[in-house]
């Protein structure tokens, strides 16, 4: 297993972090699981669908809160789920994602909530408000082979 990286980015309006979880999405395969982080409005919806869209996932992303797990079609499955209301080991284990990870790639928001309970995630992603109300710092932590390069343009862009 090779160790995890960290990288850093600065987002200036929701369509960058949706292009950068999209460039992100094009390098997923399935048995990857992406843990986003971050509080209410952070944009961790915003950034599930740009990994489903770079997952080629064309009938767009919405959040799972009231269902707790959604089911997309793209170049895989697609298994978005929302940990918030989660309680526990047993919670998490009755969404039946631990049997399906395999042959998906799984987005878990609210991962913070069952982290010890959902095995290792391939990326996590906390997002942090930043100076003003559409900026944001995005932690990306996982592989290099994932995060090498990832959003590094800087043309009035990502930082």
């Amino acid at each position: 297993m090779t160790p995890d990286v960290t990288r850093i980015r600065r987002s200036r309006s929701p369509q960058e972090t949706e292009a950068l979880a999209g460039e992100l999405g094009t390098r997923l395969e399935p048995g990857d699981l992406v843990a986003l982080i971050g509080d209410l409005g952070a944009g961790k919806t915003v950034f599930a669908r740009g990994l489903g869209a770079g997952l080629g996932v064309t009938s767009g992303v919405k959040s799972p809160t009231f269902v707790l797990v959604r089911e997309y079609a793209g170049r895989c499955t697609v298994l978005h789920a929302d940990a918030y209301r989660l309680d526990g080991e047993s919670d998490w284990e009755g969404l039946g994602i631990d049997e399906r990870r395999e042959d998906a790639v799984v987005i878990v928001e609210w991962a913070d909530r069952v982290l010890e309970h959902m095995g290792r995630p391939a990326v996590t992603i906390r997002i942090e408000d930043g100076q003003s109300d559409d900026e944001r710092q995005l932690t990306m932590t996982g592989p290099l082979s994932l995060l090498e390069g990832l959003g590094e343009r800087n043309e009035g862009g990502l930082s």
